[in-house]
């Protein structure tokens, strides 16, 4: 397993909470509430990039 799996679970709580707030706020535009979603998504996806990449430069150097 992915050593970061756990830190992402953590850091989705919040997020989540973070994104029930904005969702359910009737002063918030539902255009802020998708550009949240947007960006949470595109910076998770990086990180698994980033993530999947040192994982793969760690394994070469090992062996």
């Amino acid at each position: 397993m992915n050593p970061l799996t756990p830190l992402l679970i953590v850091l989705l709580l919040p997020i989540a909470a973070i994104c029930a707030v904005l969702y359910t706020d009737t002063g918030v535009e539902p255009a802020l509430f998708w550009a949240a979603v947007k960006t949470f998504v595109a910076l998770f996806v990086v990180a698994g990039g980033l993530s999947y990449g040192a994982s793969r430069l760690a394994a070469r150097s090992e062996g």
